[in-house]
């Protein structure tokens, strides 16, 4: 992590989040007619590069230590972190997460979504589902008093009862000025564990669920991760504030809206 103190943002830094996050799920949505068979993951990146300079954003992930396209794009297999390419097309029955953060006003909105392309397996369909459904739980625990352990535990708990396995190499964290500080929040862990939640406190719930086991593996390009046996794996990602009545998504998008009025 960038940093190890816990920042506690102001009323004014959180509705900077929130213009943020907005974005993060516009781009989201903009981007989803384009998955589709045939589809370079490279022509994705270009469309987002384009999209987020016209809405007077920039595009975190772009030269972050290094990485070299501005979001991820993991393909089945891979875990977080895919590298868009030209040469990667999307084909029929594929999953993919695409992984967005645009700066606005120097805020990070960082949110990510698993697509369809086109007729997903069962198999590919329910993992979808589950893992959307572990993010969803997570965010539901999140209140001031709450436990980070809380949140693992919860996600945790519904992915292993529906089959599946949680990663463990790679966590939710704290987000605002800076991309990636404290806290880690764990995708797994205990119950009543962990450092107490506090209004003000802002970071990305995250979880990516693995059809085989939670292992993985990173590739010599140092930034694609892949499940250690090369089974399926999806993620969904929403930043959110913890405020004194409980839990706001920042980077809410209209999937996640009709879900809750459901």
């Amino acid at each position: 992590m960038a940093s190890e103190r816990i920042t506690i943002l102001s009323s004014r830094e959180i509705e900077k989040m929130r213009r943020a996050g907005s974005l993060a799920a516009q781009l989201l949505d903009y981007l989803e007619p384009m998955v589709k068979p045939g589809v370079s993951t490279q022509e994705l990146n270009d469309e987002a590069e384009q999209w987020t300079k016209a809405h007077g954003a920039k595009s975190a992930p772009l030269g972050y230590n290094g990485f070299p396209k501005s979001i991820c794009t993991s393909v089945n297999e891979v875990v977080c972190h895919g590298i868009p390419n030209k040469k990667q097309i999307l084909q029929d029955g594929d999953i993919i997460n695409i992984d967005v953060t645009p700066i606005v006003d120097g805020f990070h909105g960082d949110t990510s979504k698993t697509f369809f392309v086109g007729t997903p397996s069962p198999l590919a369909k329910k993992l979808v589902e589950v893992t959307l459904e572990c993010m969803m739980r997570g965010i539901a625990v999140v209140k001031p008093g709450a436990r980070i352990g809380d949140i693992g535990a919860a996600i945790q708990e519904y992915a292993e009862a529906e089959g599946f396995s949680v990663v463990r190499d790679f966590v939710g964290h704290g987000v605002g000025r800076i991309f990636h500080t404290a806290p880690q929040i764990p995708h797994y862990g205990k119950r009543g564990k962990g450092k107490k939640l506090r209004t003000g406190m802002v970071f990305t719930i995250e979880p990516m669920i693995n059809e085989g086991t939670w292992e993985v593996e990173v590739m010599a390009d140092k930034w694609t991760a892949l499940t250690l046996d090369r089974k399926l794996s999806a993620q969904f990602e929403h930043t959110i504030a913890v405020t004194p009545d409980g839990v706001e998504i920042l980077t809410l998008r209209e999937e996640v809206a009709q879900r809750e009025s459901a």
